[in-house]
């Protein structure tokens, strides 16, 4: 091997090795999301609630905080659906739940005796599903979404 060629890999190898460590240390420099203890819990008492079936299109489990809100927009194609809709969360927090785009929704407490609302929807071809949190997040909020005909 010549001079020359040799030079050339320990430039390589050491822009690689470089390369790694800057990934590396940015990996490691991320913020870390806080772990709350009572998300974990939540989320389990919400799953337990919906459990997955056989018969479900899809579902969802959203850890959503104070004042946030979420929008799921899925192809689903026409039929008739049963959506079921849970959440969790502390004292005195409740969610608004619409299915529509001009509908307003309809609230729901997520402390307290906790069971499953269940519409029963139309659809022509996309679910438009909104959540937003109205009082005293953070919250656990989970749905599923059955067809009722084919």
């Amino acid at each position: 091997m010549s001079a020359e060629r040799g030079r050339g890999a320990v430039l390589h190898l050491t822009t690689v090795f470089i390369l790694v460590l800057g990934a590396v240390w940015w990996w490691r420099a991320a913020p870390r999301e806080p772990a709350d203890d009572r998300l974990l819990g939540w989320q389990r008492t919400a799953e337990q609630l919906l459990p997955e079936s056989g018969e479900q299109q899809m579902s969802n489990t959203l850890a959503l905080a104070d004042g946030d809100g979420h929008e799921e927009v899925a192809e689903v194609g026409g039929g008739e659906f049963l959506v079921s809709v849970v959440c969790a969360g502390v004292d005195g927090s409740r969610v608004r739940v619409s299915l529509g785009a001009g509908e307003t929704g309809r609230g729901m407490r997520c402390s307290g005796s906790r069971t499953p609302e269940v519409f029963s929807v139309g659809l022509a071809s996309e679910l438009h599903l909104r959540v937003s949190v109205e009082a005293a997040g953070p919250v656990v909020f989970r749905y599923t979404l059955q067809r009722l005909n084919w």
